[in-house]
């Protein structure tokens, strides 16, 4: 399928403008340039309650459409390659996904990379994830219904959490993973089809994930790349959303699929002719509010 045309003007745009590349500008202003991209999913959804707070340490926002007592609780993880993205970033998302969800949304502000690698982010999300467990109904939540979710690094954070949340014996209803890092290593076929001018090229993943990995790590770490743990039974259902023109298409597919063939629920939907952070760009494109849609949807169904 070609580009969809909203995101293809975008691109075409910003061909036409240049400047260097997100290793060349570094971290520091790779950070402020991706929050004004925020702007680009549209006016931010009035929701009620938002109130900012620590966890366990860690800035977190909380989102509520709701004065109920006891609400579901949707712990969000926010994209951005380890290196970038924060709160605000997420805010746009968050906001949606409270009004539609009816779901208490948390926030997590991990510790971002070169400046604390891996594990610093999987060990700040699993340790706000057993906070929020344990003490959600202090935040007006239900603990025993729980979801998490994220986009790109978050959804790699995501899908880290909820294998460790299995082998803890905390009890997850849902997983989001909205085109999710899975496979560190960089392998896939998609990484060729899609590795330059979609937006998310493959030399700013590889800047991304050198950064995370520090020099040290293993990119076959399951903590890092859960496309390669062992076993996944048991992990909760998921929502895998991928996008046609994305890097990080296959190794989302192929989490999926993994996770399908360890009798995990789970549900695969391509976009086609979009590209990674399609899901954040409302005013680019209507398959992004297609796609927060059925986040929407499955999410509430899921935490009922």
């Amino acid at each position: 399928m070609p580009l969809d045309p909203g995101t293809k003007t975008m691109l075409d745009q910003m061909s036409q403008m240049g400047g260097p590349t997100t290793r060349e500008v570094g971290a520091v202003q790779s950070r402020e340039m991706y929050k004004l991209m925020a702007a680009l999913d549209g006016e931010p959804v009035d929701v009620p309650r938002i109130e900012d707070l620590t966890i366990e340490g860690l800035p977190a926002r909380l989102y509520s459409s709701s004065t109920d007592p006891s609400l579901p609780i949707l712990v969000w993880y926010h994209g951005g390659g380890f290196t970038i993205g924060d709160l605000d970033t997420a805010d746009r998302t968050c906001r949606k996904l409270a009004a539609g969800t009816g779901a208490l949304v948390v926030s997590i502000d991990y510790r971002l990379s070169p400046e604390q690698p891996f594990p610093a982010a999987a060990d700040d999300c699993m340790s706000a994830l057993r906070w929020i467990a344990s003490n959600g109904a202090s935040l007006g939540g239900d603990p025993s219904r729980i979801a998490v979710g994220g986009d790109s690094a978050g959804g790699n954070l995501s899908a880290v959490v909820a294998v460790q949340a299995r082998d803890e014996g905390l009890s997850l209803r849902y997983q989001l993973l909205v085109y999710p890092v899975t496979d560190c290593t960089m392998s896939a076929a998609s990484y060729e089809e899609n590795g330059e001018g979609y937006l998310l090229t493959a030399d700013t993943m590889d800047w991304f994930i050198g950064n995370y990995l520090g020099g040290g790590a293993d990119p076959k770490d399951p903590r890092v790349s859960p496309l390669f743990t062992e076993n996944l039974e048991g992990v909760a259902p998921a929502l895998v959303i991928t996008a046609e023109f994305d890097p990080l298409r296959d190794e989302g597919e192929a989490y999926a699929e993994r996770l399908r063939d360890a009798g995990v629920g789970v549900e695969l939907q391509r976009f086609d002719g979009q590209v990674h952070s399609f899901f954040c760009l409302e005013t680019i494109t209507p398959a992004a509010a297609e796609a927060v849609d059925l986040a929407v949807n499955r999410v509430k169904a899921a935490l009922v």
